[in-house]
């Protein structure tokens, strides 16, 4: 099952790489220039978030996928680790997979010499686990 939190980091990465969400069957769009902003995801990535899942879209999905986002929030499906390029990818939870994953389209994609996209840190909240493993 993925969770809310899951799909909310998969939509966010691939923004990062200029990956758009088409929103009622392509009749517009939502793409986020800023993702994230210190140890969170930005305010205009939270408006595109809230876009996303509102009860009255249909149809959102990211570009290069067929499988709507509200979708992706059911038991039906899972987010996993692409194989190739460690990027977050939807995978049905039972059969086989629809399609590849969504870097098929970007041309210069898996690039190991850049960081990959990711979900905010909190900072302050890792420092505090790595001391506590130390004084352990």
């Amino acid at each position: 099952m993925a969770l809310e939190a899951d799909v909310k980091k998969y939509i966010a990465c691939w923004m990062q790489l200029g990956k758009k969400v088409w929103i009622n069957a392509g009749q517009s769009f939502c793409l986020a220039q800023t993702v994230l902003e210190r140890d969170r995801y930005s305010p205009e990535f939270e408006q595109c978030w809230a876009q996303i899942t509102d009860a009255h879209s249909n149809d959102c999905y990211l570009d290069g996928t067929t499988i709507d986002v509200k979708e992706l929030l059911s038991d039906s499906w899972e987010i996993v680790e692409c194989a190739r390029c460690d990027m977050p990818i939807s995978l049905p939870a039972a059969g086989l997979p629809v399609l590849g994953c969504p870097c098929n389209s970007l041309p210069n994609w898996p690039n190991t010499e850049l960081p990959l996209p990711r979900a905010p840190v909190n900072s302050s909240e890792r420092l505090l686990a790595i001391q506590k493993n130390l004084t352990k």
